[in-house]
């Protein structure tokens, strides 16, 4: 839908497409910084994703044509935004995005004149305050030297340019979640087209290309590389596989959960991982190893009612049940625990910590949760603050709390030895509101049986 139309420029040979959602920080920045450029034959087209800050307010200063999109996928946002576009070239670029210089255009344009250019990107460079992840990524990815790419797909569509009687052949992919650019140059390398690298147009930008380490997002991104069947994502082939074994401590009576065993989330959980290859359930109760077994899990072993003692560590229940697996000849080379009591697991977890667990040689990997509230610890009489202060929480370290029973990923040797976490550990992050809830009690089961449904779907 059209919400503003200002300005109609007669044969204009550039369409700048800028997608915003909630940018009123940098989008004045922006929007400055292209109306600057000594490169002047361009319009300038806004696709918002529904900003509820001072977004639409900002734009409507400049001489930019707005259209809106609710259902938003980025391919989806550029087809619209180009759908409308007058320029035989068309400019992405993100809304927090700033041109370094007034030659950044220009620079974007010029690769035009090579012969079979379907498009260009250019680099991006961190701000001062970007996290040094991303500082990291942005210095280490874009670099000072142009190239033309004849094979290789990388592509971003933060700061790029394209033909657009190329979009016209191979439009943007309006279901990928993320890497839409990246799945259009490699359609277009296949169609024989060359992409360049242009350095010299330049652009500022805060978060960098992997959101500051956002584990779902790159999880995401991943699945879609390893989805293109590019040869450099299919390298884990020449490594043989672990055998990798999620083990389900589960003890007492059966309790439900919507219309469904407690137990069943964490199964199906486990199931649809690409790396777990067996589920084992831990339980006291016959009843429970039964469900377990209809669930397509094994219960090969009914554990001692002494080790479901409230004194008794899990530690020594991970290490019995470890112990009783190796009697049946289930002998996991990466152990994977996990508790019931989590059923709002969200569906990427697992595999994202074993693959952290694969490429960072830990001993263990732990789903943690970022704490950025006062916290105190009782010494004694007295209470000692562990967080950083009262300061915003944008400059503020963040605690790490360690949620064990939602995902944690060993190495079965640490057990064993008595030693849970073993010395090598690291994190992944979860940041949903859902995914740290622990349901123990019959209340927890009524409250959370509510929005059941809206996390798992309607057969819950």
């Amino acid at each position: 839908m059209v919400i503003a139309e200002r300005v109609f420029f007669m044969e204009t040979k550039v369409s700048i497409v800028v997608r915003t959602h909630n940018e009123e920080r940098w989008l004045s920045h922006c929007l400055d910084a292209i109306f600057r450029q000594d490169f002047t034959n361009y319009e300038v087209i806004i696709v918002d994703n529904n900003s509820t800050d001072s977004t639409l307010d900002i734009v409507r200063k400049y001489n930019v044509r707005i259209f809106t999109i609710n259902d938003y996928l980025p391919g989806k946002a550029l087809n619209l935004g180009t759908k409308h576009a007058r320029g035989q070239y068309i400019c992405y670029l993100s809304g927090h995005c700033i041109p370094i210089n007034h030659h950044w255009l220009s620079n974007l344009v010029q690769n035009f004149d090579m012969d079979n250019i379907a498009g260009a990107y250019g680099r991006q460079e961190p701000m001062a305050f970007s996290s040094d992840f991303d500082k990291r990524d942005l210095l280490n990815l874009f670099g000072l030297d142009k190239r033309i790419q004849i094979r290789d797909s990388f592509f971003h569509n933060a700061n790029s340019i394209i033909r657009k009687d190329v979009w016209e052949e191979v439009p943007f992919d309006e279901k990928a979640t993320n890497i839409e650019d990246r799945i259009w140059a490699q359609e277009v390398l296949k169609k024989g087209y060359k992409i360049v690298y242009e350095p010299e147009a330049s652009v500022l930008h805060y978060h960098g290309i992997h959101q500051n380490n956002d584990t779902k997002r790159c999880y995401n991104v991943a699945r879609i590389l390893e989805s293109l069947d590019l040869q450099t994502y299919n390298r884990e082939k020449v490594f043989e596989k672990p055998h990798v074994v999620a083990l389900i401590p589960i003890k007492g009576e059966v309790h439900y959960l919507g219309k469904r065993p407690l137990l069943q989330y964490t199964v199906e959980r486990c199931k649809q991982s690409r790396f777990v290859d067996q589920v084992v359930v831990s339980t006291d109760n016959p009843e429970l190893a039964s469900i377990a077994k209809d669930l397509g899990a094994d219960a090969p072993f009914i554990r001692p009612k002494e080790l479901s003692a409230d004194y008794i560590d899990l530690e020594r229940i991970l290490k019995f049940s470890l112990e009783e697996m190796e009697k049946k000849n289930i002998i996991p080379d990466i152990l994977v625990v996990l508790e019931p009591t989590y059923p709002f697991r969200p569906k990427y977890l697992i595999d994202a910590m074993i693959q952290r667990y694969i490429q960072k040689g830990a001993d263990t990997v732990l789903a943690v949760k970022e704490e950025f509230k006062a916290c105190w610890i009782k010494k004694a009489e007295e209470f000692d603050r562990v967080d950083a202060g009262f300061m915003p929480r944008s400059f503020k370290n963040p605690l790490y709390i360690g949620l064990f029973g939602l995902g944690c990923v060993v190495n079965p040797k640490v057990i064993k030895e008595g030693n849970r976490l073993g010395n090598r550990i690291d994190f992944v992050e979860v940041d949903d509101l859902f995914s740290s809830l622990e349901v123990r009690t019959k209340t927890d089961l009524a409250y959370v049986e509510k929005i059941m449904s809206v996390w798992w779907g309607p057969e819950c």
